[in-house]
């Protein structure tokens, strides 16, 4: 009887803490968003009512903040190695990347608390994993005006981090501690979905909420082919049987829609682009900007159920597509590195916009876009979600990077790349890059100023690697993460994000009168060389005359001349 009663009366104050654990929207009528703290704090309090429920640290983040994470399994089993064990299918839903865009914070409150108390159901066979604010920094840089396009929540956060860092566009250079912290959890948890919710920006329309999902061709394989034909599909269905008419995200700033759009192509530098990397289904709602902040939220919460509905109802053929996709990935030979739209085929989506037209402007005078919210209307309109390979590149067996170059082997680990520590000094033949040519951008992007079109040459050279250096074998998990941030050629690579820019610059060089007898030496020694020179004097007239020119020829192509300059530094074994 004292068990009994016992029980009764924990389930009842269960019950009771978390009929009170009511969030800021719903206690302002949606209209306020939770604060960090707030929402750090509710979770604890739920974990404390629920073993069902965790939340840990996983990180820190550029604040020198921690970095949460919150588990749920309806089995009460929170060890993530165990979900892996028992093929759960895990879905990783991310917060906050920009802290002015908050929807996902306070839906993902009320959707876990809601799991917990059974109003919703998550199947035993779905786990979640919730990072309740991601960008920290952002969203301790709270105000009312940062978004002037946005309509409510009365506060909000930051766009930029506390390093003022895009922190939707770190997934390759991870310049953000938020970003490590991420990738490091992402390595662990391997999630089969990954949901980062956002607000959009751009145009004007019907629609509460629009959907980002990743390129499906760029996906590829089966997993790619069934989040294109029958995954996402069934969430457009969920969310029509739900009250909202859910459209790809409308690729299409200040202008209007009416005649349809390309599907935003998302390199490895965003969330979902990155997650893509790792057969891994990656989804962006983005909510429509000019709705009110409570529909947003409840569009976000919904869609947020319509995922964990499905990815229940197909978990054996996620799990089974993602299996067969890195099997097939191990044995692919060509792999893609870049992309482009492919204009001749589309699909079609039920768009429903508002009529667009030009008035005076009362600022300039002069014409400007408006929507006219009294003359809405329904289309068919095209839809260019295909895009083909415009660069590949051959897979070789392994990479070999030397130690010095320790910011890229750092992140490599963080993302669970495996490799081989060289335990003596060792003479390999390699395949090594040179860089002939390539474009920077005039004004930083990021913190970086980003390098592309980026052309490369190869040989075959013969190179001393030391004790310490390392070797990494590209048939691994990480493998389209490998091809993607190594080669130098790859536009959303190390090299193209400043990395490796120390080879660019030349370190030695030498003094006229000095190498003067030098290169008069090496040419008696070398015939061939000095054949190419007068050639050389020959076709280029400005050559002929400048003796500084062809003393550098010289020096070039002596042994005198350094071997890294130009030199990619990741070797590849063929």
């Amino acid at each position: 009887m004292k068990r009994l009663l016992l029980a009764l009366t924990l389930c009842t104050t269960t019950a009771f803490a978390q009929k009170k654990l009511q969030t800021p929207f719903e206690t302002s009528n949606g209209k306020e968003s939770a604060t960090y703290q707030q929402a750090i704090t509710f979770y604890e309090e739920l974990a404390r009512t629920s073993s069902r429920l965790k939340i840990e640290e996983i990180g820190h983040t550029d604040g020198d903040h921690p970095l949460h994470v919150v588990y749920y399994s309806k089995n009460k089993d929170l060890d993530p190695a165990h979900w892996k064990r028992d093929n759960k299918v895990v879905i990783l839903i991310n917060n906050g990347i920009h802290a002015g865009e908050p929807d996902g914070v306070d839906a993902s409150m009320m959707l876990l608390r809601d799991a917990v108390s059974g109003k919703i159901k998550v199947p035993e066979n779905v786990v979640l994993a919730v990072i309740p604010v991601y960008n920290v920094g952002g969203f301790l840089n709270r105000g009312s005006y940062s978004r002037a396009n946005q309509n409510g929540p009365l506060e909000y956060g930051f766009r930029g981090n506390a390093q003022n860092l895009d922190l939707n566009r770190d997934f390759i250079k991870c310049d953000a501690s938020e970003t490590r912290s991420l990738e490091r959890l992402f390595a662990k948890l391997d999630p089969d979905i990954f949901i980062d919710n956002h607000v959009s920006d751009g145009a004007d329309y019907q629609h509460v909420m629009t959907l980002l999902a990743t390129q499906h061709d760029k996906l590829g394989g089966e997993t790619g082919n069934l989040m294109n034909l029958r995954f996402t599909p069934s969430i457009y269905d969920d969310m029509e049987k739900a009250g909202y008419d859910l459209v790809p995200y409308v690729n299409d700033f200040d202008n209007t829609p009416a005649t349809g759009w390309r599907e935003f192509f998302e390199p490895p530098r965003f969330a979902s682009g990155y997650a893509a990397l790792f057969q891994t289904m990656a989804y962006v709602p983005e909510t429509h900007m000019l709705k009110p902040f409570k529909d947003r939220v409840w569009a976000t919460y919904t869609l947020m159920t319509c995922f964990i509905k499905e990815a229940s109802t197909r978990a054996k053929e996620i799990k089974k597509v993602r299996q067969a996709d890195r099997a097939a990935l191990a044995a692919q030979r060509i792999t893609p590195i870049e992309w482009k739209i492919d204009t001749t085929q589309h699909s079609t989506i039920v768009f429903k916009g508002y009529e667009a037209g030009h008035k005076p402007s009362a600022v300039s005078g002069l014409p400007r876009l408006y929507y006219d919210r009294n003359k809405p209307f329904t289309k068919v309109v095209p839809f260019y979600d295909h895009y083909t390979a415009s660069k590949t590149i051959a897979t070789p067996v392994a990479y070999v990077i030397p130690a010095g170059w320790s910011s890229v082997i750092t992140r490599l680990q963080n993302n669970g790349v495996q490799m081989h520590t060289l335990t003596r000094d060792t003479t390999i033949t390699v395949t090594a890059y040179h860089i002939d040519n390539y474009e920077t951008v005039s004004k930083p992007y990021e913190k970086h100023y980003l390098h592309k079109n980026i052309q490369v040459s190869q040989d075959t050279e013969t190179i001393r690697f030391n004790a310490g250096d390392h070797l990494i074998p590209t048939d691994q998990r990480a493998k389209r993460y490998l091809l993607e941030s190594l080669e130098p050629a790859a536009p959303d690579g190390f090299f193209a994000w400043n990395f490796f820019d120390g080879i660019l610059q030349q370190k030695e060089y030498f003094s006229d009168y000095v190498f003067e007898d030098m290169a008069a030496e090496i040419l008696k020694k070398d015939p061939q060389l000095k054949k190419q020179l007068e050639e050389k004097k020959k076709s280029d007239p400005e050559f002929a005359k400048s003796a500084q020119a062809q003393l550098d020829f010289v020096y070039r192509h002596s042994p005198y001349m350094e071997p890294g300059y130009m030199r990619y530094p990741i070797f590849r074994l063929e």
